[in-house]
């Protein structure tokens, strides 16, 4: 894998446009969660003489498990439901009956209604520009334009401050972005091991964060000026917090055990040798241009830690560093077999790891 370094935060984006999707939202909602999958309220009406319409708008993320409500996996998760399942009741009449509205007639109507306006590409006259525009509202667009950051490092944009919505990139979706959903405060832990059966409690970490901040944007989809960022914001945010993130690629690393499976494409050889070969760590620079030009760590044997701060264990090869050296600086990728064959035996009947740290110019 490549390990990337900690982000370095740009301006701030200015959003210039808007665009409401509705003329009035009442004061109530209702939000489900595991532990609270059917949600019900009551909200006042109007109601004009004659002829009067409800529209209600769902929309779902995730759906609960049959046998287990904090699990979205399990048998039969494709037949859970999810949405609006009623009743509909218009309570409070002057003869103080209530009447089912839930065998009307109703339409039903898939997707936005702003993506048949293709408000994604920013293109549709619709939009309105002013100096301020609303913040923590929910069902509402925003437009801006912006230019690309300078360089070739990977992009993303942080969506903090956001709540929950769409993202559309010079009319490319960038995905659904939801920070404000955050993990459980408690039951992380500071060691994984995933070994054994699995467990929606295995290796808890990051506890109170959200799921995701950062949202990969491809810089292949830029022009050097005038991009064009579309949100649709579901449930209210302030879009003048978010930033985005440019993240420098300062070192290779891979974290090979001998128990790791042997590389896919040689699953299906008829070579005996492939298919009794074990697993392989490999390297490659991101860019075209760039070869591996030293190497920062090696160690076979029980190496431990991260990217950037990997430590020799008690079992240590001591070839490990020069074998590693000879087969990957100069190239733009390398790739070596994680075994005694090559590096020797330092611990007789320990499964070892090669760990490796490699930079790119």
């Amino acid at each position: 894998m490549h390990a990337i370094f900690p982000a370095i935060r740009a301006s701030p984006i200015t959003f210039l446009g808007y665009l409401n999707i509705f003329i009035a939202i009442y004061d109530w909602s209702g939000r489900g969660s595991s532990s609270n999958a059917k949600v019900s309220g009551e909200f006042p009406v109007t109601l004009v003489p004659g002829k009067n319409t409800i529209d209600l708008l769902s929309f779902t993320v995730g759906l609960q498990s049959v046998f287990n409500l904090y699990q979205n996996y399990g048998a039969f998760y494709d037949k859970t439901g999810a949405g609006i399942t009623g009743p509909l009741q218009l309570k409070g009449l002057k003869n103080g009956t209530t009447i089912d509205l839930s065998s009307q007639q109703w339409t039903y109507q898939t997707g936005l209604q702003g993506e048949a306006l293709d408000l994604p590409s920013g293109s549709s006259p619709q939009w309105v520009s002013k100096s301020t525009f609303p913040k923590n509202q929910p069902l509402i667009w925003y437009k801006t334009t912006f230019n690309a950051p300078a360089g070739n490092d990977p992009l993303a944009i942080d969506f903090t401050g956001m709540g929950k919505g769409e993202a559309w990139v010079n009319g490319q979706s960038i995905g659904r972005y939801w920070p404000t959903y955050g993990s459980p405060n408690g039951g992380c832990t500071n060691s994984c091991n995933y070994r054994g059966s699995y467990s929606s409690n295995k290796c808890l970490k990051n506890c109170g964060k959200p799921s995701q901040e950062l949202y990969h944007l491809p810089r292949s989809w830029l022009k050097s000026s005038g991009n064009i960022l579309v949100l649709f914001e579901e449930t209210g945010g302030d879009p003048t917090k978010i930033t985005f993130a440019t993240k420098q690629i300062g070192s290779l690393c891979s974290h090979v055990t001998q128990s790791h499976p042997s590389p896919v494409d040689m699953w299906n050889s008829d070579s005996k040798t492939a298919r009794t070969s074990g697993p392989v760590l490999s390297l490659e620079c991101p860019l075209p241009n760039q070869v591996i030009s030293s190497i920062k760590f090696a160690s076979f044997g029980t190496p431990y830690g991260t990217c950037g701060s990997f430590s020799h264990g008690n079992c240590s090869s001591k070839r490990a560093l020069s074998i590693v050296h000879k087969a990957c600086v100069g190239s733009k990728s390398c790739s070596i077999g994680v075994s005694s064959n090559t590096f020797g035996d330092p611990c007789t009947g320990v499964i070892k790891s090669l760990a490796v740290e490699a930079s790119c110019t």
